[in-house]
């Protein structure tokens, strides 16, 4: 199979454009004048001589900042020669000004300085980049598991900050997924969720870059510090476990911080919604060497239909400690338990005559079961690291991840249509359900030169253990209904009694074991010019268990990308090829028989543009993609897996994020994709779209705070829509498209703040993806307290 992927003619053209690009912009640079590079480093420090990890540091008067990391250290490079003044500041610390000097092609390395505590800050002083609009910063160590700018990145990423998810004040991951361009949210028939993008279902795999999974429990956003998008298969850095053909993604939780502070939220809206969350942070020891950082929530809500609910609660502590100066050690353990009722899931008779959810004479918002034939599930997650900062330029990090998703019982609900109005009701209860996910993670990072070129390298070992226990499961038809005359909801009492249980074929005690490595090494030729050159091995084995077919698949993924920066620091062209693998167990079938299935590569190539202009007020992104897949997997109208064709999806995505005036932001986002099936046993199907993929996709979100008089009130409006998109590869039953605008008003002040949000202020009747109906006009409203 490997020698297949490297003989493809995706591979043959993708490579051909990469060496094209890479000479264009080689010869593009040898032709300018060569400039010597100064840069600027070092590391802020408390007054005790710990590292102040987040501080500000810019140089005054110039589009030149950064943040610190963890440890505190700071690098400012691609600097001319002169005179700057370096300033530096952080909440709860006195700012501080140091003047220096900078000849061509120096390195200036400044001794630790410390500032000075200064308490008076912490009610009215904001921890900003000056020169980074919040809702703009694309920083992050995660996407490609090293430090690397936005504009030297070959690969596209959106990022989802806390700053907009307080203004729209969402309550759910899924509204805040809407904020991404190209990805539409779904919540499975299990009562996980997950998203579509790019043409191809992904759930929410990534936490802080380790695997995690929402296959069945959900996520809570209450210690959610932001969230990363990558755009593409990543199998390279993530693995197959972890992304799929259309990207990750990556969750980043909450850290703790060496401020001392505490907000509690309360939030109220339509259909009996009541959420409180608590954020406290506090330092343990007067040093700031141990950090404690804790965020909980507890979140009830009734359903838009005449039976269903959603009750969950979050515990989430976490604990961060500088054993010394190199030796930093982190934990954060999350708790989460969701008690609710699942979506409706439809099926359709060939005979019914429906091609879409409209058909169907069903009130809008009446439920065909009861809520008392409810789910019980929980998840445990485990995240630990230790960093260790080897020399100046090397550091180790060693992590340690455990997730655990356990389901007590989950009713869920099918129902067949006969006709729009006759449906056949089905219900199964699945119980005894865990899934462990451990992974054992080693990265190396560094950074090194050879003459005038510089490299920053990843070198990374992991090893993964899934486990996986399904004892029972039991479904049976019930009863069929006429939806248009009166009938009853069905309770558990009238579903157990004629529930079958017993083993699901293949539904045991399953272990997989994946040994992987990986390395990335980009690579500076210039100032303006780098190339990023990656590559994974992954290992994976099952072993035959309880009936579940066994199966060994060694997997070898590349990576290589190209950056060029026509304006240093503020516009760069990129190119890249991506792959992705994923192995398939054998699926069970509607029938109970099995599929054994033959792993799945997908091939991307890509090539876009990146923007960061005027002083980054304004951050733009367009760029245009192509992913073939061999051995594609369909399902056809009878829930039958199928592996049986290829597949091609290939689009563009624009996303702009600007920051015109202060307190004026701007979000837009626009996908166009075209995911189809290009060849199948099936010829009827043959050039059709696939499913769950819409065409065209659009986010945008408009707001403005006042910034003199009634400083803080702000107001905002956006909306999303989304293209029409089929349930099945045959193209008839469609999800139609549809348009929701919303709008909120906040009040923020440094004590404390108000905000309220009406969603669909047209009433949209609208589906999402499999044909669940979504809420109508409603509203949100919130309070926070900070002390």
């Amino acid at each position: 199979m490997e020698d297949k992927l490297y003989t493809t003619t995706s591979f043959r053209k993708s490579l051909g454009l990469f060496i094209l690009i890479c000479i264009s912009f080689a010869f593009l640079q040898t032709i300018q004048a060569q400039q010597q590079n100064s840069s600027i480093h070092g590391r802020i420090l408390n007054e005790s001589g710990q590292p102040v990890p987040f501080a500000n540091v810019y140089l005054k008067d110039q589009d030149k900042g950064e943040l610190t990391n963890e440890e505190g250290f700071f690098s400012i490079d691609k600097l001319s020669s002169g005179d700057y003044l370096l300033v530096v500041s952080h909440l709860g610390f006195a700012k501080r000004e140091i003047k220096i000097k900078l000849s061509d092609g120096q390195t200036l390395k400044i001794p630790d300085f410390k500032l000075r505590e200064n308490n008076s800050d912490l009610q009215e002083f904001t921890v900003t980049d000056s020169k980074v609009n919040p809702m703009a910063n694309k920083r992050t160590d995660y996407v490609a598991r090293m430090p690397l700018d936005n504009l030297e990145n070959p690969q596209v990423y959106n990022v989802v900050t806390k700053e907009l998810m307080q203004e729209q004040v969402i309550t759910d991951v899924g509204e805040t997924m809407r904020n991404a361009p190209g990805v539409v949210p779904v919540v499975y028939p299990s009562g996980g969720f997950g998203t579509t993008f790019r043409g191809f279902n992904i759930g929410i795999n990534a936490r802080n870059g380790m695997e995690t999974t929402t296959g069945r429990s959900s996520v809570d956003i209450a210690n959610v510090e932001r969230i990363e998008v990558l755009k593409g298969p990543s199998g390279t850095l993530f693995g197959g476990n972890v992304s799929s053909f259309g990207g990750v993604i990556n969750l980043v939780t909450k850290k703790p911080e060496e401020a001392n502070k505490t907000e509690v939220s309360y939030t109220t809206g339509s259909y009996n919604l009541q959420r409180i969350t608590a954020d406290i942070n506090k330092p343990l020891n007067k040093d700031n060497t141990v950090l404690f950082r804790l965020n909980a929530a507890v979140h009830k809500e009734k359903s838009f239909l005449d039976y269903g609910f959603y009750d969950t609660y979050l515990i989430s502590p976490s604990l961060l400690y500088k054993a010394s100066n190199r030796l930093t050690f982190t934990l954060d353990v999350e708790f989460l338990n969701v008690n609710s009722t699942r979506n409706l899931y439809n099926r359709y008779a060939p005979e019914s005559g429906i091609t879409g959810p409209e058909d169907l004479k069903l009130d809008y918002r009446k439920a065909l079961f009861h809520h008392d034939a409810d789910a019980q599930t929980s998840s445990t997650k485990i995240f630990a690291k230790a960093k260790y900062r080897l020399s100046e330029n090397w550091t180790s990090t060693t992590l340690l991840s455990f997730v655990g998703e356990e389901v007590d019982h989950s009713y869920q609900y099918y129902a067949t249509w006969l006709s729009p109005t006759m449906a056949a009701r089905n219900s199964g209860n699945w119980n005894s359900i865990y899934n462990n996910y451990t992974n054992i993670q080693e990265n190396i990072n560094g950074e090194f030169a050879t003459r005038n070129i510089k490299h920053k390298v990843l070198i990374g070992i992991s090893y993964r253990l899934f486990q996986s226990r399904s004892e029972s499961g039991s479904t049976n038809n019930i009863d069929t209904v006429d939806v248009t005359k009166a009938f009853l909801p069905l309770r558990r009492q009238d579903i157990d009694p004629l529930l079958v249980s017993g083993h699901w074929p293949g539904w045991n005690t399953v272990n997989t074991h994946t040994l992987s490595g990986y390395a990335t090494d980009v690579i500076s030729w210039t100032d303006r010019l780098s190339t990023m050159l990656s590559l994974r091995v992954d290992y994976f084995d099952r072993k035959e268990q309880g009936g579940a077919e066994g199966f060994q698949q060694t997997a070898l993924s590349p990576k290589l990308g190209v950056v060029y920066q026509v304006v240093k620091d503020q516009v760069s062209v990129f190119g890249n090829y991506m792959n992705g693998f994923q192995n398939q167990a054998p699926r069970m079938q509607p029938d109970g028989s099995q599929l054994v299935l033959d792993p799945v590569y997908a091939v991307q190539s890509e090539g876009g543009i990146k923007t960061e202009v005027f002083d980054k007020r304004l951050s733009a992104t367009f760029s245009y993609y192509h992913i073939s897949i061999d051995n594609a997997i369909r399902m056809n109208t009878d829930g039958f897996a199928l592996q049986d064709g290829e597949q091609v999806s290939k689009g563009f995505d624009i996303e702009l994020i600007a920051n015109p005036i202060p307190g004026l932001n701007v979000i837009a986002g626009y996908a166009y994709n075209d995911n189809r099936i290009v060849k199948t046993s099936n010829e009827s199907i043959e050039g059709n779209k696939a499913t769950d993929a819409p065409e065209d996709i659009v986010n945008f979100w408009v707001s403005y705070t006042m910034q003199h008089k009634l400083k803080g009130l702000g107001f905002g409006f956006g909306g999303n829509y989304v293209d029409k998109s089929y349930m099945f590869s045959d193209n008839i039953f469609t999800i139609p498209a549809y348009t929701v605008l919303n709008a909120s008003a906040f009040y923020d002040q440094p004590k404390w703040r108000a905000g309220v949000k009406l969603n669909n202020l047209t009433n949209e009747k609208y589906w999402a993806i499999w044909g669940v109906p979504q809420a109508p006009t409603n509203f949100a409203a919130n309070l926070t307290l900070r002390f």
